[in-house]
């Protein structure tokens, strides 16, 4: 039986060299070729930091490209972060999804993909399938440890908190949990996917790294307070791995659990959203925590969306005006312990 061919190579070429001790900025670059340029390319922006040996942290910011707290924290680690400071490597990719982060758009205005359901990717494919498949083949391979930024873009808004799943290999798991714990945001979150199908987390997590996402806000925005949680976290993440000397700043987290589907509601109707309870405020099972009105006529009762568990609020759709099937809310229940 002939063995099945190799893959194609992958058309990004990086203009750095992994391998390298010291600091160095450069470019992933996509050829693109389009209308106003027919050798174009997307230019993604990349730094790696090394020195000797250790090891590696793949950080990752913008795979939804309208969500900001991991660009803020990423842009001004690759600005700071010293060669000599560090104990082994640290890729820093502040926007990965980049023509998506330059439209301010959740997926790619050149393909309409949504990288983070792209992976593994495909060299042949899209836009948004080439920069997935690099990540998987030539980026992710190099790493230990993985922190892919996320917050709730312009249709969510979370509590603040970093987040891994429950794994069938039970050390995994337990040094993803810890990482989590490392990071310290306020909220850390034992998480459930609705969909894992082509997430960077699933192709992480399946190649045993450990890995560490976040919903550090939403609104398609960042604060000052979400994105310092974003900065301090990711310093404390590289000193749980050993890569920055010191221990992380630990502060105060409560951790939550997504025990099942019943933690996400979905809207069956469209209209204008009024919360009853606020981020972080507890809920009762059939509790009413929202209404919606619809907004065709007056005099019309709104449509009442209940807790499906107790628990709290731990996101909320974002901003007032939703549509048929969209996330509505998220509650999660409270941890004893982490």
């Amino acid at each position: 039986m002939n063995a099945a061919p190799n893959p194609r190579p992958s058309p990004i070429s990086a203009s750095v060299d992994f391998d390298a001790d010291g600091i160095q900025h450069g470019h992933l670059r996509l050829p693109w070729s389009r209308d106003d340029s027919a050798w174009g390319s997307v230019m993604i922006p990349v730094t790696v930091v090394k020195q000797g040996e250790g090891p590696t942290a793949l950080l990752t910011g913008a795979n939804h490209g309208d969500e900001y707290e991991g660009p803020i924290a990423l842009f001004d680690l690759a600005r700071t972060l010293r060669a000599e400071a560090v104990s082994g490597r640290v890729i820093i990719v502040p926007a990965l999804n980049y023509p998506a982060f330059r439209a301010a758009r959740r997926t790619s205005p050149i393909d309409k993909g949504n990288l983070n359901r792209s992976f593994p990717g495909r060299p042949d494919g899209s836009v948004t399938e080439k920069i997935a498949d690099y990540v998987t083949r030539c980026l992710l391979p190099l790493a230990d440890i993985v922190l892919d930024f996320h917050s709730g873009g312009r249709t969510l808004d979370f509590l603040p908190y970093a987040a891994a799943h429950e794994l069938p290999d039970k050390v995994q798991e337990d040094r993803c949990f810890a990482a989590v714990a490392a990071f310290s945001a306020p909220w850390s979150m034992r998480m459930i996917e609705i969909d894992a199908v082509g997430m960077f987390d699933t192709i992480a997590e399946a190649a045993g790294k450990v890995f560490v996402t976040t919903e550090l806000g939403g609104g398609g925005t960042a604060t000052a307070r979400s994105a310092g949680i974003a900065k301090r976290g990711v310093a404390n993440l590289l000193k749980h791995a050993g890569i920055l000397a010191g221990q992380p700043e630990i502060g105060e987290t409560r951790w939550l659990d997504m025990p099942s589907s019943d933690c996400f509601g979905f809207s069956p109707e469209e209209g204008l959203v009024e919360f009853l309870k606020d981020l972080g405020e507890p809920v009762a099972r059939n509790e009413v925590i929202a209404r919606i009105y619809p907004i065709g006529r007056t005099g019309s009762s709104p449509y009442e969306h209940r807790a499906a568990l107790d628990g709290l609020l731990a996101a909320r759709h974002f901003p007032g005006l939703i549509k048929a099937g969209d996330c509505l809310s998220v509650i999660a229940t409270i941890e004893d312990h982490a």
